[in-house]
């Protein structure tokens, strides 16, 4: 069975090689040991925990956070192309530029300064 088969898993140090987070597993390492890399809304603490097809990462990378959720693992690091073909961004639109919180729409009535004289008849 290959590690992109349904119910294999991968280490996640190696993936994040694999897909291009990180150069080295060194690298990974640190990406883990700074806390900057969460799996399925849970910091990864280990970098010998297993990742699985489905699984959503958030990984804040620079002054950007992405959150990627995998379609399939690779069995190798291959090309930038290669890579991206085996995770999906998610809501990559609808955040902020820090990608903190999700940005709404401002309400309709939220124009209108506080102190309005109609608030006091």
């Amino acid at each position: 069975m290959s590690p992109g088969s349904a119910g294999e898993s991968l280490r996640i140090d190696r993936l994040l090689v694999y897909l291009r987070f990180a150069r080295t597993r060194s690298a990974a390492l640190a990406l883990i040991e700074s806390r900057a890399l969460r799996r399925n809304r849970q910091h990864v603490l280990r970098p010998s925990e297993q990742v699985r097809t489905g699984d959503v990462l958030t990984i804040a990378l620079g002054g950007t956070v992405r959150v990627i959720e995998l379609l399939a693992l690779p069995e190798r690091r291959g090309s930038p192309a290669a890579a991206r073909s085996h995770y999906r961004e998610v809501d990559e639109d609808g955040l902020d530029p820090k990608a903190q919180i999700t940005i709404a729409a401002s309400p309709s009535g939220a124009s209108r300064p506080p102190d309005d004289p109609e608030d006091f008849s």
